[in-house]
């Protein structure tokens, strides 16, 4: 069953506190939306299953179509519904991050800048020092409990949001959250750098490829991809070809292994998961191949994603562009 009340918090860090003895211990946040209601952020630094220590990934300089998406500042909670079309997070379909980029940290280890909670809390008092930061907290809502002070920060009621974090391709109990385009994360705005920050985490117990209905681990996949191991790659895509539509939008693959590839079955999907067959052929060694786009697969202007999948339906590569990149009318965007 996937999260009932999956969603997107806008809202500013107002103050934090480390949880370094629990069993499950957590990085919380108390944040305050536009309106002046409470929320607090309960982040995971440490996995209940074996083994501990979470994948992170902290992005200094994010850039994807979904900013465009987001909702407003003063938006507070805003509930999103499952799909492709709007702001939610999907690690494996939204090609967010290259996934060979996650990194290990043990949750609280004595000394500076060394665990997870460290790391959390250099860019939570950056967006608490700055009072126009803004923090996008994605996750499952809890609460609002009237009445009830929070166990934290003791504001009423007891509000906020928890599983900013992978929530797919779970083992064991965990399967009962498994669903699709509903999983967590942070991203935080810094209005006056022109930049944003994205901060991904995922258990080292969760699969890499999973149901595209249910989100459960599609058995006897690979694990997740290792630094330069994807032989066949998304080199660059023509996205705002010159001329009036309709437009002759491609995208450009390679074959960077030493070996030919057959690529029979394979297919491209767009952001909306509308997909169209690669040509079938034996892609040599470094060669490269233009595949004209069709079958309702659309590369918008506006930013937008492509995924290479195999003849099994795999994901075997993802990139992902934005409006900008998309904005020069004629030029081939490089990834």
């Amino acid at each position: 069953m996937p999260l009932q009340q999956y969603g997107v918090l806008a809202a500013r860090a107002v103050g934090s506190r480390r949880e370094g003895a629990a069993d499950t211990p957590h990085y919380q946040i108390h944040l305050r939306d536009a309106r002046g209601t409470d929320y607090r952020a309960a982040v995971n630094v440490k996995s209940q299953q074996a083994p501990s220590e979470l994948l992170y990934l902290a992005n200094d300089d994010f850039a994807h179509h979904i900013l465009g998406l987001l909702p407003g500042a003063a938006a507070g909670w805003t509930p999103l519904p499952v799909g492709p079309g709007g702001p939610n997070l999907d690690f494996i379909r939204g090609n967010l991050f290259d996934p060979a980029a996650l990194r290990l940290l043990p949750p609280d280890v004595i000394g500076p800048d060394n665990d997870l909670a460290d790391l959390l809390d250099h860019y939570v008092q950056r967006a608490i020092a700055n009072d126009q930061a803004l923090l996008y907290v994605f996750g499952q809502r809890f609460g609002p409990e009237p009445g009830i002070p929070d166990k934290v920060f003791g504001f009423v009621p007891g509000n906020g949001v928890h599983d900013i974090h992978m929530n797919q391709g779970n083992s064991g109990a965990f399967t009962r959250d498994d669903g699709v385009w509903q999983d967590g994360g942070m991203l935080m705005h810094f209005p006056a750098e022109s930049r944003w920050v994205g901060i991904f985490l995922a258990f080292q117990s969760q699969a890499w490829h999973t149901d595209d209905a249910t989100g459960h681990t599609i058995p006897n996949t690979p694990p997740r991809p290792q630094p330069g191991a994807a032989a066949m790659r998304i080199l660059a895509a023509l996205v705002n070809p010159a001329g009036p539509a309709p437009e002759a939008e491609s995208v450009l693959l390679i074959n960077a292994s030493p070996d030919p590839i057959d690529l029979a079955g394979w297919r491209l999907a767009d952001r909306l998961i509308n997909t169209c067959p690669v040509p079938s052929t034996s892609l040599g060694a470094g060669g490269t191949l233009r595949v004209p786009l069709g079958g309702g697969v659309q590369l918008g202007n506006n930013g937008g994603a492509i995924t290479l999948l195999d003849a099994q339906g795999l994901k075997v590569d993802g990139v992902s562009y934005t409006g900008e990149q998309a904005g020069r009318e004629g030029w081939t965007v490089v990834f």
